[in-house]
């Protein structure tokens, strides 16, 4: 406390020592617990604003770990992204060109995840939209890998009957064609020899005297037998599977019943010029999914690749179908 205050009396000429009243007491206790206050906070707020508490500390701590977190599960997604990314091609590309299988549809392996509410419980937070996000582009990594898991089931399914379809698929030509003297006619725009109008001929010719065996290009099963005085005449067609059928046109006659089962190389006829022909031959087809394709394509099981390329130089140079 204060020392003793004095005040001058002029009467007595001395000084009387000043006596504070119970109110006078209180007023000044009280001004000293306000500025007492006053400066604990002013202490404090500059305390605040310099220096971190141990909780705050403890906090910002935390914070930092989390954000070093979140940028390496930010990258460990870009690397998957990445890394799906180029399966996805490789699966597609490569893979099922292989096989010979349709790719997945982009649709199916970008799609999102259903549910219009899915992250509801993640809503109402501070950061509600970074976990939202990482949620959300974690089930489409998720997603993703679950269909290339798929396809990878189906391409080992695949794989084991791939020989299967390599007996299936039709490669080698339909008669005997020694030095390919028998090419008569390619695929593509010829003139019609009964016409003489330029026609779309949807596969290729072979020259060959009537009763010449006609061969089945692969493994598959008689799907009909026609018997017909227009058209393709008498023909033959053959599924193979696997999206491929083969047709043999303007026959002599049939060696073949429908349902059959034929290995590549048997006689399933014999050549003639039935149906709308100009003169004994073989009109031969390959379809792939219902549209016709060129057969010079499918000659890999029989032609050198010497072979090839003048099979290919003379179906091209002929200008002229013989049906």
């Amino acid at each position: 406390m204060p020392n003793s205050r004095y005040k001058f009396n002029p009467e007595s000429l001395s000084f009387d020592k000043i006596r504070l009243g119970l109110g006078a007491i209180l007023l000044r206790g009280l001004a000293y617990l306000v500025g007492s206050l006053l400066i604990a906070v002013l202490y404090y707020v500059l305390f605040a604003a310099f220096f971190d508490s141990p909780k705050e500390k403890a906090l910002l701590s935390e914070i930092e770990q989390l954000t070093l977190q979140y940028d390496l599960i930010n990258r460990e997604m870009n690397n998957l992204e990445k890394v799906i990314s180029q399966l996805q091609e490789t699966d597609d590309n490569l893979y099922r060109t292989i096989f010979e299988a349709e790719p997945i549809p982009a649709t199916l392996r970008t799609g999102g995840v259903g549910g219009i509410n899915r992250y509801k419980e993640l809503e109402g937070f501070e950061n509600s939209g970074i976990v939202i996000e990482t949620t959300s582009r974690l089930d489409k990594i998720r997603k993703q890998i679950y269909v290339q898991s798929k396809s990878f089931d189906d391409l080992i399914a695949l794989s084991m009957r791939k020989e299967e379809m390599l007996r299936s698929i039709p490669a080698i030509m339909p008669i005997s064609n020694k030095d390919l003297t028998r090419t008569a006619s390619g695929y593509g725009l010829r003139i019609h020899p009964i016409y003489k109008i330029i026609k779309f001929h949807a596969g290729m010719d072979f020259t060959a005297p009537s009763g010449t065996d006609v061969y089945v290009t692969g493994d598959g099963t008689v799907a009909s037998v026609i018997s017909s005085k227009r058209g393709l005449g008498n023909h033959i067609i053959i599924n193979h599977g696997y999206g491929y059928n083969s047709v043999y046109a303007h026959l002599d006659r049939f060696n073949v019943r429908p349902g059959q089962k034929v290995k590549r190389g048997d006689v399933i006829g014999y050549v003639g010029s039935t149906g709308l022909s100009l003169a004994p031959h073989l009109h031969y087809e390959i379809k792939l999914n219902g549209t016709n394709v060129d057969p010079v394509n499918y000659y890999f099981n029989d032609l050198s690749p010497e072979e090839y390329e003048k099979m290919i130089e003379i179906a091209s140079k002929t200008g002229q179908s013989f049906d």
